[in-house]
């Protein structure tokens, strides 16, 4: 049964504000997954700003850019990488994959993977709302328990801080 992403009670009615950075390139897919991070954010009460980039290979360094920012409290980027006759695939997959992880650990904001790396166009269809759910809905949902996350880590930490003055 597709499964689309569903805010836990504890992310829902959230005031958290994300980055949603969709590719253009593998448009039809990409688009699909887009919707469904969308429609998981607004369901959750969470505002968001859109910013397109050409393909996968570019999101790591918008979103460095966004992230660096300090307005958005996690980042979805969206894309879809469809392998073909060359070893392109590998290229491009590599870099958003190694280049968004990177980012993860290096900026103090959630950064998800919301990248389709797919053999066909229909494998990244079944992903993209279709058989196998929609993986922009479950990135977007990724990112705001990340947010709630983070939100109860510093809540804690700020009353440890407290009681040990």
């Amino acid at each position: 049964m597709p499964r689309l992403g569903r805010p836990s009670a504890s992310i829902a009615n959230t005031s958290a504000h994300i980055a949603v950075l969709a590719t253009r390139w593998n448009a039809a897919v990409v688009d699909k997954l887009l919707a469904g991070a969308l429609e998981t954010l607004e369901r959750a009460g969470a505002t968001h700003e859109l910013f397109r980039v050409p393909g996968s290979f570019e999101l790591p360094q918008i979103a460095r850019r966004v992230a660096r920012t300090g307005r958005f409290d996690a980042i979805v980027p969206l894309g879809c990488v469809i392998r073909g006759d060359t070893p392109h695939f590998e290229y491009v997959a590599r870099a958003a994959t190694d280049g968004l992880a990177r980012l993860s650990l290096e900026q103090d904001v959630p950064v998800v993977f919301g990248v389709l790396t797919c053999d066909t166009v229909a494998q990244a269809l079944d992903r993209a709302g279709g058989a196998e759910g929609n993986k922009g809905a479950d990135a977007a949902t990724a990112a705001l328990e990340l947010v709630a996350l983070a939100q109860s880590i510093d809540a804690r930490s700020a009353k440890t801080s407290r009681r040990t003055r």
